[in-house]
């Protein structure tokens, strides 16, 4: 076994890794890469078929992004935020409100920051983002939301009401207690259930394995031919209208747009999120978006061109939670936009203690602003616009290729995002049980065929760097489709 590979499993606890199974093998050690490709310490090379967990957009060694923070680096690489300011994250906050509220131009909207609604299904006026909060990743992003919303709630309501947040099935919002009290994956999260505060959870539009879905499987994305009255909508509304009658509304829904990332890579009929933002708005509730993963242009260029999942739908939230592709995948860093509104609940005189406690040592850091503002550069030239164009269309190409194989239930794709649900037979849509392995199973052939990228569950995750080639692509979903046939053969 490699040195450094014994080193790992010496010293190294990784996260979400079944420590016993990972001990029993020798660990894939990587020591470089380049656009999408990387490589191990034996010198093996792989094309990384997840960016990296989901961060890395634009490929690894991008030019652009490392002079950048070489430049920084000859300046300084990280000073307080706590009672300074710095150059990078001022032109990094700047940035993302401009690109935040762009694509909103035109229609309704509140400079103010005040969302108004005039009903259930009705237009719902948009709030202008305005004020960015540094911090570190995307659990953390989520956390400043939700105390934001929790003391914004009580300082307009009254401090004596308990503000409740509602948020989807199977949600994961991240790892820190507030983040996790959001989250309803009990894998995950009832371990820590003594530690947590109380949330409710509605349903998620999952129309693969969704009740109201009166429709047999086919071979096609369920979204394309389910059959239903919107039941999940209606189940929205319900839970608003109930919260509503007990006299403490919800004080926000929190959500992951078009893609549920750790439920299982769950997509969202066109029209759901618009329809929900709507009922929200029209019981008081605001809304924070989790766009750590489907942010930055994963969900799509689509006619829009929006760096952000919510604008697809013509949904502009209260909150807007950013981290993993924020720095293009090299640096740890996270950021929540929100309204003038919230931030002037938190204004007041020194003795009054307005303010908002909370904070990272490494908030604004310097190296992780510039490498943002190079990768925002870079989001919004020509050349990387048509690169996320063509990588979608390819995968689009590709990925009917995998119908054949009778074990694949459902592939879903919104944008540069794929998920392939495994299944035991898709005609009934039997589940593989946990205990089988199939999704970790079917990983490890794809490593052994120089692609790389890790399940939730029995879902295959593909989100490919956007500089990821044709061809390149036409060897992951060949190998894909290879490894299941190795793995679950039929």
């Amino acid at each position: 076994m490699n040195k450094l590979a014994q080193l790992d499993r010496q010293f190294v606890w990784h996260p979400f890794t079944q420590m016993r199974d990972w001990q029993r093998r020798e660990p894939i050690v990587i020591t470089g890469g380049n656009g999408a490709v990387l490589r191990d310490v034996c010198g093996k090379s792989y094309l990384d078929a997840n960016s990296s967990i989901w961060t890395n957009l634009h490929g690894h060694r991008h030019p652009k992004i490392n002079a950048a923070i070489h430049r920084q680096l000859k300046k300084i690489a990280h000073s307080s935020a706590l009672g300074l300011a710095n150059e990078p994250a001022s032109r990094l906050a700047e940035k993302l409100v401009s690109v935040a509220n762009s694509k909103l131009v035109g229609r309704a909207s509140s400079r103010a920051g005040q969302s108004k609604s005039e009903g259930n299904g009705s237009s719902v006026a948009s709030p202008h983002l305005s004020k960015v909060f540094f911090s570190d990743d995307g659990s953390t992003a989520l956390e400043v939301a939700l105390k934001l919303a929790y003391e914004f709630t009580r300082r307009t309501r009254g401090k004596t009401v308990k503000p409740r947040f509602l948020s989807l099935a199977g949600a994961y919002h991240g790892d820190t207690i507030g983040a996790v009290s959001l989250g309803h994956i009990d894998l995950f999260h009832k371990a820590y259930g003594g530690m947590l505060f109380p949330t409710d959870q509605v349903m998620s539009p999952y129309c693969y394995r969704c009740p109201f879905n009166r429709a047999k499987p086919e071979r096609a994305d369920a979204r394309d031919y389910r059959r239903c009255r919107w039941e999940c909508v209606g189940q929205v509304e319900k839970k608003f209208a109930a919260q509503k009658k007990k006299g403490n509304p919800y004080a926000a829904f929190v959500f992951e747009p078009r893609m549920q990332g750790a439920a299982g890579m769950i997509p969202q009929p066109d029209g759901w999120l618009r329809r929900v933002a709507e009922i929200a708005r029209s019981h008081g509730a605001l809304l924070i978006a989790d766009e750590v993963m489907t942010g930055f242009g994963r969900t799509g260029v689509q006619s829009q061109a929006s760096l952000f999942a919510s604008h697809h739908e013509g949904v502009q939230p209260d909150f807007l939670c950013v981290a993993k592709g924020l720095t293009g995948g090299y640096l740890p860093m996270a950021a929540t936009l929100t309204t003038q509104k919230v931030f002037d609940a938190f204004l007041g005189e020194y003795e009054e203690f307005k303010t908002f406690f909370h904070g990272h040592s490494f908030t604004g850091n310097q190296l992780g602003a510039a490498a943002a503002l190079a990768s925002l550069e870079i989001l919004q030239s020509k050349k990387s616009v048509s690169q996320r164009s063509e990588l979608e269309k390819s995968l689009r190409e590709e990925l009917p290729a995998l119908w054949t194989l009778p074990v694949v239930g459902d592939i879903r794709q919104v944008g540069l995002v794929v998920g392939i649900e495994l299944v035991k037979n898709w005609r009934t849509r039997e589940s593989f049980a946990l205990r089988e392995r199939a999704g970790i199973r079917v990983c490890e052939a794809l490593a052994r065929r120089g692609v790389l990228t890790r399940p939730v569950g029995n879902v295959i995750v593909l989100m490919p760097p956007y500089c990821t080639t044709a061809k390149q692509l036409g060897k992951i979903v060949s190998s894909l489709r290879s490894a299941i046939g190795e793995v679950l053969p039929k």
